[in-house]
């Protein structure tokens, strides 16, 4: 069975693999290639995109399994993937830094305040007394890890009140398909279907 860290490595090397179709000689070819891998993901996406309206309209708790398979890692981050996952940016970013509040407590570290605009994430951290690099960095590492892991398909994160940005393989979603942000809409409107899970 797939683990998180199995699909995210898939989806980093799939992410490798469009960049280096920009580097084709043949203008024609390098069209094709491209082409081929938004078909493959616009028809996948489709796909996962039926399921969830499947799923929506089969029982009251329909919106409640959407929600459900949201909060699975490996699920929730193919819902990313094709822009189906029923929580925004936000709302992610938010629960993971709730989730991590401890861990940067025990570091002498608070995240103050979290702004979101579109897929922009700016944080800004805090640190009790006069903390030393290594700590600043851990702390700012420990941020940018778990953000990246709840929003993968962020197009930019600036972390405040922290020294420089500690290096990061962090490769985003939206890169897969050059400019474009998501793959599929995230409800769809010819079918009525809402999976933001909002009453």
């Amino acid at each position: 069975m797939t683990d998180v860290k199995d699909f995210r490595d898939r989806v980093q090397q799939i992410g490798e693999r469009v960049e280096q179709l920009e580097s084709i000689g043949d203008p024609t070819t390098r069209a094709k290639a491209t082409e081929l891998v938004q078909l493959l993901m616009e028809l996948h996406g489709s796909a996962v995109e039926r399921m969830l309206e499947v799923i929506f309209q089969s029982s009251n708790a329909g919106a409640k399994v959407i929600d459900e398979l949201g909060e699975d890692p490996l699920v929730g981050s193919l819902l990313i993937l094709y822009g189906l996952h029923p929580e925004d940016v936000q709302t992610r970013v938010e629960k993971k830094m709730k989730q991590i509040r401890s861990q940067l407590f025990k570091m002498g570290a608070e995240v103050t305040s979290i702004a979101v605009t579109g897929s922009d994430v700016r944080v800004r951290a805090k640190l009790a007394g006069h903390a030393c690099g290594s700590t600043t960095q851990t702390v700012r590492a420990a941020v940018e890890d778990a953000i990246y892991e709840a929003a993968p398909d962020l197009t930019s994160l600036t972390v405040e009140g922290l020294e420089e940005p500690s290096p990061s393989g962090f490769v985003a979603m939206n890169s897969l398909l050059g400019t474009r942000t998501s793959l599929v809409p995230a409800s769809s409107s010819n079918t009525g279907l809402d999976v933001s899970g909002s009453d």
